[in-house]
């Protein structure tokens, strides 16, 4: 009876301890792909709806108390400057829900060697987010920008307060995987306009309206 009783403590104190390192886990991230669109398409309230929405669902998984920012550039609109991608995001370095750093800083993050792959592209609750082959394929990560991170414009979707199949929207691939062996094909951030701003027309091509969440501090 005795050993029983220390197998059980055991047991509990190694699952009190997993806990601990999730939560740990959780309160360290700095990088993710949403889960899920805000449901309008690519109509995400502008760039304040986008943040609003990486920091719901960042609060949900356990890493609020972070200004979390959308990864997404945007054309002028209503009066609104146009704004860069890359200036949104602070300076790195970040870390995906599993403590793995996809880069340490802006350069890195928008060189060669950032770590965003499908593996580690993974959404706040540390869930792989289905690439190109995965049924349904939403490698299309949306974010209106270049390479560089630099707004390409009209490719916002409206400063991204459309969802009309009349407007497009700029997107790279998680996945690093596109229909050709190419450059663009291979970008996180960089590779292809959509068919349109529509919740229908995202799949079309690959897309379910996610995009990326940064810490900005």
């Amino acid at each position: 009876m005795r050993r029983m009783g220390m197998a059980v403590a055991v047991a509990v104190l190694a699952a009190a301890g997993g806990q601990s390192a999730s939560v740990q886990s959780a309160a360290d991230m700095s990088f993710f792909v949403t889960s899920v669109n805000p449901g309008k398409g690519d109509d995400l309230g502008g760039l304040a709806g986008a943040d609003a929405h990486c920091a719901s669902l960042a609060g949900a998984a356990g890493a609020g108390g972070m200004t979390w920012r959308a990864y997404l550039s945007a054309d002028a609109m209503g009066g609104q400057a146009a704004v860069n991608a890359r200036d949104r995001i602070g300076n790195g370095p970040w870390k995906n829900a599993k403590g793995v750093i996809v880069a340490v800083d802006l350069a890195e993050l928008h060189g060669p060697n950032n770590a965003i792959s499908k593996q580690n592209g993974l959404d706040e609750k540390g869930n792989t987010v289905n690439g190109r082959g995965d049924s349904p394929n939403r490698h299309d990560i949306l974010t209106g920008s270049n390479a560089e991170g630099m707004l390409v414009a009209g490719m916002t979707c409206q400063a991204w307060t459309s969802s009309s199949s009349d407007h497009k929207g700029f997107v790279g691939h998680h996945d690093r995987i596109g229909l050709r062996d190419d450059a663009p094909s291979k970008s996180w951030n960089a590779s292809h306009p959509s068919r349109g701003c529509g919740a229908d027309d995202l799949p079309k091509s690959g897309g379910a309206g996610l995009f990326y969440c940064f810490a900005a501090n």
